[in-house]
């Protein structure tokens, strides 16, 4: 057995419906600008040849009903919802179908991103580490597996703040279908069990400040709430 310097994290992971076990999450894939609406509300558009994305650290994954302090370095924190996917099976340079069969399982997410600081690294051609890798700003609820969930088509996604909707579209809406984006980002890696892909996010996304209650879903999965309570 091996001796370590400090203590190791526990693995975070996720209860996916009908399974005993956990889902443990090993890395965060997010596709960037999957809705043109979402696109154009942030003054872009939407790369047709090809979906892109950025990355969350497992580390800052967080359970759905959390309750999150403010973070730091910001003055304009967003949500942003999304559809997640789990994968369940190793897939490298996949086809369309072996992609699809690479789908485990589909679960709520938010996005938390400190905009100011992602708008620096866009002003400045830098990285958007701050803005987005941000500790607890990958919010997940429990899964649900593919084969329960059917098809993703024109399922309902949308989000509310204090119970106020503020996004409110359908899955039909994506721009890369969750085959398309699994079948495209497994050309760079290898992906395998434990790998969450985060969709993108409709338009509508905005700040949101201490005290607020965010909640959101995706009809036919189990759905999202985060609590920012004051800053530290």
């Amino acid at each position: 057995m091996t001796d370590y310097l400090f203590d190791v994290p526990e693995v975070f992971s996720l209860p996916v419906k009908g399974e005993s076990a956990q889902y443990p999450v090993r890395r965060i894939f997010c596709v960037g600008r999957n809705y043109a609406a979402h696109a154009a509300e942030m003054g872009a558009e939407v790369d047709r040849e090809a979906p892109w994305y950025f990355t969350k650290s497992a580390a800052h994954a967080a359970h759905s009903g959390a309750v999150q302090p403010y973070p730091p370095g910001t003055e304009n924190f967003h949500y942003e919802m999304e559809l997640a996917i789990a994968i369940g099976a190793p897939v490298f340079r996949a086809k369309r179908d072996e992609a699809a069969a690479a789908i485990y399982a589909y679960g709520s997410a938010l996005d938390m991103t400190r905009r100011d600081r992602q708008q620096d690294g866009k002003d400045k051609r830098r990285p958007w580490d701050l803005g987005k890798d941000v500790e607890g700003s990958a919010v997940l609820a429990p899964m649900t597996r593919a084969k329960d969930f059917g098809a993703v088509a024109d399922q309902r996604i949308h989000l509310e703040v204090n119970g106020e909707v503020k996004q409110d579209a359908t899955l039909a809406e994506l721009v890369w279908s969750c085959e398309e984006v699994v079948e495209h980002l497994s050309r760079f890696y290898h992906l395998a069990p434990g790998d969450v892909i985060m969709t993108g996010t409709p338009a509508g996304v905005g700040p949101v400040v201490a005290g607020d209650r965010i909640t959101g879903g995706v009809d036919g999965l189990d759905p999202i709430e985060l609590t920012l309570s004051d800053p530290e």
